[in-house]
């Protein structure tokens, strides 16, 4: 009996079986899920780096502005990575995204330090286009897959994932700071290999599990939110400084030993969780027939039992298929919460009227985003300021990632508050950024950045859980993927055909006043309230008429989170405790 519990997943008092129950656990996949989505934010840091490939390669403004649409339309086009999780292991998904990430930004890297000759201007938006788009193969891999393992908290989920994806510019910064020293082009090596390594080190530890419930699971994810709330507040005051005062290389390393710390703290929290189930299936074993108990380890038990569903259902499904054509079931729907076929959902009226809503809502919050240092520029603010607009409105984003997947879940699961009406409200609350740019005041625009900020970053989360909750998760990795389309055709309309183009218009306009010819300034400029006007008005006229969409959505849905979304999720994890010899417990 002893031997056989040794031996087992949950038995033995050594050390050896208790990391390898760590290792394959939830909990770990989780820690791992962090620190991936922690370095698959390099996107962000394209301010930073890219006046080394204006001036390295002669770039002028214009061309610098091609490679940043490409880097955008990478970041934002996910679907090839969704339709490849559909049919391949997350695993392969993993390592697909860390070869592509590697090669993109390796590829410019190389090109910056002259290296290689000169790339042509195509090859260039080539490599910046696949190395922002494997941050979508990270996304699918890392995002996807816990929320399939922890699917009653997925709101909560989603948030922190996010959250964490919008401090990796941060903290890849103190990273390359400490690395490299204040040496730009070396940035662009590291966001080339380390994004790259996570994904390798951890590509067999994220992966689809049978889901083993625990009473206290809500109660962690606080503790994981209050270590990335620390983690957050340490790199904006660590910016504020460093922006302030001269760091040496010693001081450099010091900040990004806490940082990375801090990074770590949920490795700490995710071992005590295991500790947890490991003692539970021991008293579990030692109450239970020891001769039956564990003599086959639970993974295995679980694979037997989930192949055995897996094959009956193809059976049925081999039986339904000689009745039914896949393309007659396009606009025959299930219920709202079952899974939805691709197809299904993006030909339904809810899919539509999400993604008009995100087209509206992101779409003018990308526009906001990419404008903010020409709004600073233009109302006179020094560059010292504009960037602390930047620092303010990124630490927003993080507040408002977590904002919406903590609140909204604790909303719907305590008092049945749509999470789609937590969208509207979000929408409407960015409209209020919108106009204090359009109608600035004395420090208006501090505001503004938060306000925006915040508004920007909930959003997010919000949409990828509302499509995992109408649509189901059998086809999720593809669903969210297309759902954030909406997004990069949002800032290319909104930004290049609206407001880029009413801006060149007022700054013509400028040097009509000051009666300057357009060829006697390097650059085409607009100075005055009067620049963004326009602009930011029609922004917050069509996010509001994006808010409105989002209302028909929340009447749509209403029965729906009136009832019990999480019921055959749980029921299931039920089973699952069951199964493994765990006490049933109940999620309040």
């Amino acid at each position: 009996m002893t031997s056989g519990i040794s031996n087992g997943r949950g038995g033995g008092n050594g050390a050896i079986p208790f990391v390898v129950h760590v290792v394959r656990g939830r909990w770990f996949s989780l820690f791992a899920s962090f620190l991936i989505m922690a370095g698959a934010g390099a996107t962000y840091l394209f301010g930073v780096y890219s006046k080394d490939i204006k001036s390295s390669l002669g770039y002028d403004q214009t061309t610098l502005n091609l490679l940043g649409f490409f880097k955008d339309l990478g970041a934002n086009v996910g679907v090839l990575s969704g339709l490849i999780a559909e049919v391949a292991p997350t695993w392969l998904v993993l390592l697909i995204g860390a070869g592509m990430n590697f090669a993109g930004y390796f590829m410019i890297w190389l090109a910056v330090t002259g290296k290689i000759s000169k790339p042509k201007v195509w090859q260039m938006c080539v490599y910046i286009c696949v190395g922002a788009n494997s941050q979508n193969f990270a996304n699918t891999g890392a995002l996807v897959t816990s929320v399939r393992n922890f699917p009653e908290s997925r709101g909560i989920m989603i948030g922190l994932l996010k959250g964490f994806t919008g401090l990796s510019g941060a903290i890849l910064t103190q990273v390359y700071l400490a690395v490299y020293g204040n040496d730009s082009k070396s940035l662009i090596l590291l966001i080339a290999w380390l994004p790259a390594a996570l994904s390798v080190v951890f590509v067999y530890t994220i992966r689809e599990m049978k889901v083993v419930r625990q009473p206290n699971e809500l109660s962690v994810f606080y503790h994981f939110l209050m270590v990335s709330i620390a983690l957050a507040l340490f790199l904006m005051v660590m910016t504020i400084l460093e922006k302030a005062i001269n760091f040496s290389h010693a001081a450099y390393a010091g900040s990004a030993t806490v940082a990375c710390a801090l990074l770590f703290v949920p490795l700490l929290i995710s071992i005590r969780q295991e500790l947890l189930i490991w003692r539970q299936q021991k008293q579990a074993i030692s109450t239970s027939n020891p001769t039956i108990s564990m003599e086959k380890p639970v993974d295995e038990e679980m694979k037997q039992t989930s192949t055995s569903q897996s094959s009956s259902k193809r059976v049925d499904d081999k039986k339904d298929q000689k009745t039914t054509l896949w393309y007659q079931d396009i606009f025959n729907k299930p219920e709202r919460g079952e899974d939805y076929t691709t197809l299904q959902a993006l030909l339904s009226t809810d899919m539509l009227i999400l993604f008009l809503a995100t087209f509206c809502g992101l779409g003018s919050s990308l526009t906001a985003v990419d404008n903010l240092g020409q709004i600073g520029e233009s109302l006179g603010y020094p560059t010292k300021t504009i960037k602390s607009f930047v620092s303010l409105l990124s630490i927003w984003n993080f507040f408002g990632r977590i904002f919406s997947g903590f609140v909204s879940e604790t909303l719907l699961v305590k008092y049945k508050f749509p999470r789609t009406l937590m969208m509207t409200l979000v929408l409407l609350l960015s409209c209020i950024g919108y106009l204090l740019i359009a109608f600035p005041i004395r420090g208006s625009v501090y505001i503004a950045s938060i306000v925006i900020g915040f508004s920007f970053g909930a959003q997010l989360p919000l949409i990828f859980t509302i499509i995992s909750e109408l649509f189901g998760l059998k086809h999720y990795s593809t669903l969210f993927n297309c759902g954030q389309l909406a997004s990069p055709i949002g800032s290319y309309i909104l930004n290049v055909k609206v407001t880029g183009s009413l801006y060149d218009k007022e700054a013509l306009k400028d040097l009509a006043r000051r009666e300057m010819t357009r060829s006697s300034v390097k650059e085409l400029t607009c100075i005055g309230s009067q620049c963004f006007r326009l602009p930011f008005i029609i922004l917050a006229s069509i996010t509001f008429f994006g808010a409105i969409a989002s209302l028909i959505l929340v009447a749509r849905t209403r029965e729906f989170y009136k009832g019990d979304i999480y019921k055959k999720f749980r029921d299931a994890a039920e089973t699952t405790d069951t199964e493994i010899g765990l006490p049933a417990t109940s999620k309040k």
